[in-house]
């Protein structure tokens, strides 16, 4: 291992420190290449990092174009944050396939430099007041010049099923319309023969969540990809990894004690304990004694009961408590 890797005990990996997902994130690449895809996990297991890699590692010829749409609750604000993303990530492709013909873009980029904050979106919402109602109108304009550009771009929507949620709290009346029309677009023309690709990706269950709605069918297109779980073998590899190239020893069999006694490994959760455990033994007088069996049980009790493992797991509650009806709320 050439540098030392980074704890990433909040915000998602860096794209260059994803392990574990070289075959997962290939065979996702071989069916985007004919399909939609759905890319589901539990929270905290690493979906948005590999969303994050495909979008700092593309191939086939496809411009990523990443959104994260957990806090939207209109269209209007979905196909506003499309075109903000576009803009922003893909410039120069941007401004090729709206060229010409489209007012309110052309007087929004005119006027991004006024603006401080969230430029590009706010001066479309001040160029065209009724984007709510157009909300159809621009998709289908943004969709259109895409496909007749011929460049292939990947949209990539981190936590979609929160923004339907979001939309049946303050929009309801919108709801079917909407995913009516997204999933005519995605079928329209067939994948195979479309240079748009679409990537949902969502920590709540989508389909769970369209079936409460009675949408189910609005998705029947998009192919499931599940992250797998990560395996004994790279738990014990990780947390080998994590601590000896920081000069930790361990007792023999150190890495499989804390695999079994982790359970489901969410990722999260084994960066944590690694980096506790590193911690802990980093401050012992040298010769530093290997890590044991007791500095794993501390190792857990402080992953219980620490204010930072209780803004973790408090997480966990509200998002239990915002998505699921009594009795399936307590039960969860």
């Amino acid at each position: 291992m050439d540098t030392t890797p980074d704890f990433y005990t909040g915000a998602p990996l860096d794209p260059s420190d994803l392990w574990y997902r070289d075959g997962f994130i290939a065979d996702l690449w071989d069916s985007l290449r004919t399909q939609h895809g759905l890319l589901t996990a539990p929270r905290r297991t690493g979906k948005t990092s590999v969303m994050d890699y495909l979008a700092a590692n593309p191939e086939d010829g496809f411009s990523p174009v990443p959104v994260f749409v957990q806090d939207l609750d209109h269209p209007g604000e979905f196909i506003l944050t499309l075109l903000d993303a576009f803009h922003d990530k893909h410039p120069d492709l941007f401004d090729s396939v709206f060229a010409a013909g489209s007012r309110a873009i052309e007087s929004a980029l005119k006027h991004i430099g006024d603006i401080d904050v969230g430029g590009f979106k706010i001066a479309l919402k001040d160029q065209d007041p009724d984007w709510k109602t157009n909300w159809k109108h621009r998709g289908d304009d943004l969709f259109e010049r895409v496909r007749k550009s011929g460049h292939k771009v990947l949209f990539i929507a981190d936590e979609f099923p929160d923004m339907i949620l979001n939309m049946n709290k303050h929009h309801p009346e919108l709801v079917r319309p909407f995913l009516g029309w997204f999933r005519g677009h995605r079928q329209h023309p067939l994948p195979k023969k479309d240079p748009i690709r679409w990537l949902l990706g969502g920590s709540v269950n989508l389909s769970t969540t369209l079936d409460s709605l009675g949408c189910l069918d609005k998705i029947n297109d998009l192919h499931d990809e599940r992250l797998p779980v990560l395996t004994p073998e790279q738990i014990e590899d990780f947390v080998h990894r994590m601590l000896t190239v920081r000069g930790v020893t361990m007792e023999t069999g150190f890495e499989c004690q804390l695999a079994e006694r982790l359970g489901r490994p969410i990722p999260l959760f084994m960066q944590m304990l690694t980096q506790d455990l590193y911690r802990l033994w980093k401050k012992r007088p040298e010769p530093r004694p290997p890590l044991c069996a007791a500095d794993l049980h501390a190792a857990f009790e402080e992953l219980v009961v620490s204010s930072a493992s209780r803004d973790k797991l408090q997480h966990y509650y509200s998002r239990i408590a915002q998505y699921y009806d009594e009795p399936k709320c307590s039960a969860a």
